[in-house]
């Protein structure tokens, strides 16, 4: 039998395997006692508020993990690049001690409700939640679906349409997110990340076994963690913006906090936040670092091509077709993940308030469907843009820096001050957008890096706030910390 076969039939064995798994478990799980639409909406996008710690983990480490991580990030060929691994351990562990205990207390369905709880309207939840949307719709859903379909494409030698392989990914993970929720999504992310770490791992220790555990030839700056001035993470961007990149992503985003959110009990959902934190501590650096370092040693500055040429030299051939499984299976679960909670913030943030009317039932199961159709199409048309484009992860970062720090303003402005206008927050969101564009597109300011003009975006934008609630609203917020404490 052709090696090409075993490696495909192998890669479908794998993936039908965690189908099947992962329905299994499903079944085991009580469904929605009652049909109100608060208890659907618990049931399809908290997961019935049933997640295990284990669960949690699981999703939140593989909802993170993907191909633009493993390629991209060994594309670099720096040990650097891990201080991005390292610095998202504060961000779990924030969520953990700070954000999830508030979430809970408030009885959140979606991050964005938080906000709704605290300016006492729900119009700055919905243009939140939209803006989360946009990020997701167009940005993350197509970037997800190309990259995941290009790998593929590579992988076996597909003679098949980019469009097509999208396609293929986009109705298996709209099966996930749409008959099993968030419940389905969590269990097979778990499954397919022990597949990935471990297939990963072993990637890992072959690499460095083919070099004999030997670095040296391998300039000192691609084996540093002190990013100088002209790195791609200087040093000193720790120390302001990359904080918040982190406390905003692993904090406020939807996708992320989820997870964390579906857990029968605050300290359930901790313990899951907090394993994810030690695995993204201890196992995720060397996998997003370690290879591409190898590649250099062995090709030289191949960029983006060395994760898959290191993958293809030490793996056996045998079980290339299982990595490919887990690769895609990573693919496939950030798709399903970001499809399922942008499906919750458009039910529950906007849907559900502006289109029902009071006292009316809402099907949530059937608009769940109607929405990730909707989102998919959307998702699929804008798959041949970033095809054209010549870095997919410096397009993701500049896009979503449009939206990460004026959304994360409004969190601290919720959290951090009392009576504060919801109106204020609203034109800060609006002045944040147009000051960080202004960054990026217009100026950089005495050529600062990018974190720390997204640092500067979100001071100003929190400033700016202030500003507007105490010249055209006649108060200054009270500053107060009650929101932090367990009897608030």
């Amino acid at each position: 039998m052709p090696l090409q076969t075993v490696q495909f039939a192998v890669f479908l064995f794998v993936t039908a395997l965690i189908g099947l798994l992962t329905y299994l478990k499903c079944r085991k799980a009580p469904g929605a006692v009652d049909h109100s639409t608060d208890a659907e909406n618990k049931e399809v996008f908290l997961a019935g508020g049933g997640l295990t710690w284990v669960f949690v983990a699981g999703s939140i480490t593989l909802t993170n993990l993907s191909t633009d991580q493993l390629v991209g990030m060994n594309g670099g060929q720096m040990a650097l690049l891990a201080l991005w691994e390292f610095s998202a351990v504060i961000g779990l562990v924030i969520l953990a001690k700070v954000f999830l205990p508030i979430y809970y207390r408030y009885e959140c369905t979606t991050t964005t409700e938080l906000l709704e709880k605290r300016y006492n309207n729900h119009h700055i939840r919905a243009l939140i939640g939209f803006l989360f949307l946009l990020g997701n719709i167009f940005i993350f859903l197509p970037a997800v679906l190309y990259t995941g379909s290009l790998f593929m494409k590579t992988m076996f030698g597909l003679d098949i349409s980019l469009i097509s392989l999208a396609m293929m990914f986009a109705i298996v993970g709209a099966g996930y997110a749409v008959l099993g929720g968030l419940r389905a999504v969590a269990i097979s992310d778990t499954y397919s990340g022990v597949l990935l770490l471990s297939l990963g791992m072993l990637v890992v220790y072959l690499a460095l076994d083919a070099i004999n555990w030997d670095f040296s030839g391998i300039p000192a700056e691609r084996l540093t963690l002190i990013g100088g001035d002209d790195s791609p993470i200087p040093w000193h961007t720790l120390l302001t913006g990359m904080i918040f990149i982190q406390i905003f992503y692993w904090g406020t985003n939807q996708t992320i906090t989820q997870r964390a959110m579906a857990s029968p009990t605050v300290e359930e959902g901790q313990k899951g936040v907090l394993a994810a934190a030690a695995i993204r501590l201890l196992v995720v650096p060397p996998l997003i670092v370690l290879p591409g370092i190898v590649a250099y040693k062995l090709y030289g500055d191949v960029g983006d091509a060395a994760y898959g040429r290191i993958v293809a030299d030490v793996l056996p051939m045998w079980l290339s077709g299982a990595f490919a499984a887990a690769l895609a299976a990573a693919v496939l679960t950030t798709f399903n993940s970001i499809l399922n909670s942008s499906s919750a913030l458009y039910v529950c943030d906007i849907h559900e308030r502006y289109f029902v009317k009071e006292g009316g039932k809402l099907n949530v199961p059937k608009l769940n469907l109607y929405v990730t159709v909707v989102f998919i199409t959307i998702a699929l048309f804008i798959v041949p843009f970033y095809a054209k484009t010549e870095s997919i992860i410096n397009t993701l970062q500049t896009l979503y820096g449009l939206l990460s720090m004026p959304i994360l303003s409004c969190f601290i402005v919720a959290l951090l001050f009392k009576d504060a206008h919801y109106k204020s927050a609203l034109a800060a969101v609006v002045f944040g957008v147009m000051l960080y564009a202004l960054f990026t597109f217009q100026i950089q300011p005495f050529g600062l890096h990018y974190i720390h003009l997204m640092f500067i975006t979100l001071i100003s934008t929190v400033i700016f706030a202030l500003i507007v609630n105490r010249v055209f609203f006649k108060k200054f917020p009270e500053f107060s910390l009650d929101v932090f404490r367990a009897d608030a």
